[in-house]
This record gives C-alpha cells, sequence and structure tokens, in this order.
C-alpha cells in the first residue's frame, strides 16, 4: 500500500480513511468493532470521527461515537492509527449543535472545552489531527487559529485541518497562520463525489498551490452512488438515511434528501452504474477509486453500517481507473451538470 501525507504534516495515512458518522445510531457498538477491526486488518490506519457523531445528532447520544472509538483504539497500538476528531461549528449557522446547550463557538473557550471531552472519551493524549467542523461566520479566524495553535504547541494536537469550508475561507485562514506563525490547516473535509464535483471549481486549485490535502467524505454521495434508491421502487421504500429523511419533521434533514436524491441525481446514478458495469467493476468500487484519484486527495472518507459493506469500498484501496472510465464518468457529468445543485 502507497500510504499519502497530508498537507506539508508528517501525517502519512492510508488512501481510505474509516469514518465513524455511523456508530450509534446506524449500527450498534459490536458491529462498530468489527467495521474497524476489518479496515485495521486491511490496511486501514486512519480514522475519522467528531464530538458531535454520531449522525443525525441527538443530544443524549453526541460523543457516543467518540467513546466507542477510544474504547477501540485500546485493542491496538496506538502509534499504528492516524487519529482525527471534530470541534463542532458554530450554532450561529444553518444547524444548532445539540451540545455545550446548543451555544458552541470556534472560540478559545469552546475549542479548549471540546478538545478535553475528545481526548477523555477517546482515552488518548493525543489526537493527530484536529479539524473545525464547519467555519464560524462571527468569530474572527484569528481567535481561532491562535486558540489551535495553542493546542499544537501543548501536545495535544499534531496538526489542524477544516471541514465544510469556502475557498475564500480557506485561503484567509492560511494566509493568517502564515503572518501570525500559527499553525496551519493541512487539510479540509468537504463534500466530493462523482454527483458533487463542486470542489473543482475552486478549491481543488487552493490546494494544490498550497499543499494542502482534501480528505472528500461522502464518496457514494450518502449512498446513492451504490444505486440502492434506483433499485427500489421508489426512493422512500429504499433502505438509507436519505429515505428516512425524505419524511423528516425536520425541514433540514427532508432539504438535504431532496438535494442527494432527487431526478437529476438518480439519472446520473443510472448512467454510472452502466459504467460500472461495463467495466466489470461494482458501483461502490469505482465511485470510491474515482474519489481518491486526485492528486490533491490524501484519503478518501468512507462509512459503513455492516463490516460486510467494506468489501467493494475496500476493493478500491489500491485500484487506479483506466481512462476510458474516467471519460465515461466526466461525459455523465457534461451531460447533466451539477445534479447536486
Amino acid at each position: 500500500m502507497q500510504y499519502r501525507y497530508i498537507g506539508k504534516s508528517g501525517l502519512r495515512v492510508s488512501p481510505i480513511c474509516m469514518g465513524t458518522m455511523t456508530f450509534g445510531t446506524q449500527c450498534n457498538k459490536k458491529e462498530a468493532f468489527r467495521i474497524m477491526d476489518k479496515a485495521y486488518d486491511h490496511g486501514v490506519n486512519f480514522y475519522d470521527t467528531a464530538e458531535l457523531y454520531p449522525v443525525p445528532p441527538e443530544a443524549e447520544l453526541a460523543g457516543i461515537t467518540e467513546e466507542w472509538v477510544g474504547e477501540w483504539m485500546q485493542t491496538k497500538e496506538r502509534d499504528s492509527i492516524i487519529l482525527a476528531t471534530k470541534v463542532a461549528g458554530a450554532a450561529s449557522g444553518w444547524f444548532v449543535p445539540p451540545i455545550r446547550h446548543g451555544l458552541t463557538a470556534i472560540d478559545r473557550f469552546h475549542i479548549e472545552r471540546a478538545v478535553e471531552g475528545s481526548l477523555k472519551k477517546l482515552k488518548t493524549d493525543y489526537i493527530d489531527l484536529y479539524q473545525m467542523h464547519w467555519p464560524d461566520t462571527v468569530v474572527p479566524i484569528e481567535e481561532s487559529l491562535e486558540a489551535f495553535d495553542r493546542l499544537v504547541q501543548s501536545g495535544k494536537v499534531r496538526y489542524i485541518g477544516t471541514s465544510n469550508d469556502t475557498a475564500y475561507g480557506t485561503s484567509k485562514a492560511l494566509v493568517t497562520s502564515k503572518y501570525e506563525k500559527y499553525a496551519r490547516f493541512e487539510s479540509i473535509q468537504n463534500n466530493f463525489s462523482l454527483l458533487n464535483r463542486r470542489f473543482l471549481d475552486e478549491l481543488s486549485a487552493l490546494c494544490k498551490e498550497e499543499n494542502m490535502s482534501l480528505l472528500p467524505y461522502s464518496p457514494l454521495a450518502g449512498g446513492v452512488l451504490s444505486g440502492k434508491y434506483n433499485q427500489a421502487l421508489s426512493p422512500e421504500q429504499a433502505k438509507g438515511r436519505f429515505a428516512d429523511y425524505l419524511n423528516s419533521p425536520n425541514t433540514r434533514q427532508r432539504a438535504m434528501a431532496q438535494r442527494f436524491m432527487n431526478d437529476r441525481t438518480l439519472l446520473s446514478t443510472q448512467k454510472y452504474l452502466k459504467i460500472a458495469a461495463d467495466a466489470g467493476l461494482h458501483p461502490v468500487t469505482m465511485a470510491t477509486a474515482w474519489s481518491k484519484q486526485f492528486d490533491f486527495v490524501a484519503s478518501t472518507i468512507i462509512g459503513a453500517t455492516s463490516a460486510e459493506q467494506l468489501d467493494a469500498t475496500l476493493a478500491a484501496m489500491d485500484l487506479t481507473l483506466s481512462k476510458e472510465v474516467l471519460q465515461a464518468c466526466d461525459s455523465v457529468h457534461e451531460e447533466i451538470l451539477y445534479p447536486m445543485g
């Protein structure tokens, strides 16, 4: 296996990262351990979690995912694992996190509270990659970065990263770190898949110029690219969180389901399913391989609700898609531009 560096850091990670947001809602503790064991046995050394997980976030479950990951890590050599977690973003935007009474912010106080909580739940004295889960629209980035930098200087955190950020926000953070001599974001964790190529518009150029790595999440577009919603008699009858979200009383969840699962995404997926079949590939394997086949990507974050689901994603670990397959995928995008909007 060829390990890849994250940004300019000393972190060398497997090309696939095991995501954990399903642990606690979509799978139980025993299955979560089976999933992590299977990934580890196949050479995955990179594990990503968050103080807010599992998803969908609920106050009574927030943090249980980190607890399970921490307990599982006791069965492994700590130095063999690259561990990433996140501090929840501010409550000033589209979502109010059900932790710290919904008053979260990316300021000194909350960053320090969050990291201490994560270290305790994860049963470790350091975090390899500590990420801002989403930007704060109120607290100046200078304050956020100064707090992150102190964590790095203290040894509690090795490197820092951002998530769900824009080209402007990421650029400003990098410039601030440079001139204030703070630790910089070495990675950005954004949504990126065959159905959502927005990262290629601007952020990919930024990553390449600044030697910053993308850690793409949702390479299967929330499971849509597996074809399960196409193959069901109706999207609502498929098993998956977007089928559940369609009838949710939560307006944000319904909007998310409609973004990921609409006529254009399902039509695009149907075409991708045919490309995979013609190439003799499982659609999940093809979609995962596509997301990690860019020079600005360090590791693609996958998810699972059962250990058996990992077979198709792990098959992408050392797979390089042919030029013909890539061109066929590009043709679908040219025909149906930005199906997720």
